[in-house]
């Protein structure tokens, strides 16, 4: 049996330690002694891509946003499914993430940072989508475990209702938000419904074949017609606010 190699460390910003793994053919990040990610546990995070980009079929040239590079899964399965005119924006906080995806990962993924098409922004992703305005036909976000927020805390506001209302504006017309989160959370799908979207939920396998270890899908639009089928509609609640926010039908 071969043993579990650490081939790479690097500090988060609230000054956590994260290390990188190689076990044969199959690569682990850890944070403070917890599995963040696992090469072999990929199957949601291409499906975060084939959900998020599902609207996008046929689209000459699309632009999108994937917040959070992780270990290349879905830039690789977004890259398959969109044109060549495609602009992929990646907006990663840790310059280790990307290094490590350039020297270690991408061999998982045929190196999807070297396509052309990719625009990798280094940074906070909050930031970089507070400062975009109409500027993406799909956001994917799946940073930080979802909204629960376990590697670096300033992502939280990226899950509150000044991040989700800044990811709205961040959309263009017909566009999509699709957030990845390792759990479920009805208060997140509720303040999504609040900030004037249509949301469904999926509940995915996270490796093929998997019936036990699930995770967790939302793609919220303004458009309801946009959305992907299948999934579960999340009650709307009756408060007045929910059309407060609404821009369009």
């Amino acid at each position: 049996m071969k043993p579990r190699v650490k081939i790479a460390t690097a500090r988060t910003p609230d000054g956590g330690r994260m290390l990188l793994y190689r076990h044969d053919r199959d690569f682990l990040i850890e944070l403070e002694g917890e599995d963040l990610m696992l090469s072999r546990h990929h199957e949601s995070e291409l499906e975060l891509a084939r959900l998020g980009c599902a609207h996008l079929a046929g689209r000459k040239a699309p632009c999108i946003l994937i917040g959070g590079l992780g270990m290349g899964y879905t830039l690789r399965q977004a890259l398959d499914m969109l044109s060549p005119d495609a602009e992929v924006v990646v907006g990663e906080l840790l310059d280790a993430v990307v290094k490590w995806n350039r020297e270690f990962l991408g061999e998982l993924n045929g190196q999807p940072l070297a396509d052309e098409r990719v625009n990798l922004e280094t940074g906070n992703i909050v930031e970089l989508i507070a400062r975009s305005r109409s500027r993406f036909d799909a956001i994917l976000l799946d940073v930080d475990n979802g909204p629960s927020a376990m590697t670096y805390s300033g992502n939280r506001r990226l899950y509150d209702h000044e991040g989700i209302m800044a990811c709205r504006r961040a959309l263009r017309k017909k566009g999509s938000l699709a957030v990845w989160s390792a759990g479920p959370s009805k208060a997140y799908e509720q303040l999504l419904v609040r900030c004037g979207f249509h949301v469904r939920r999926y509940r995915v396998p996270a490796y093929k074949g998997s019936k036990s270890l699930s995770r967790f899908i939302w793609v919220a639009s303004e458009y309801k017609s946009i959305l992907p089928p299948g999934g579960g509609e999340p009650r709307r609640p009756q408060r007045s606010d929910t059309k407060a926010g609404r821009r369009r039908k």
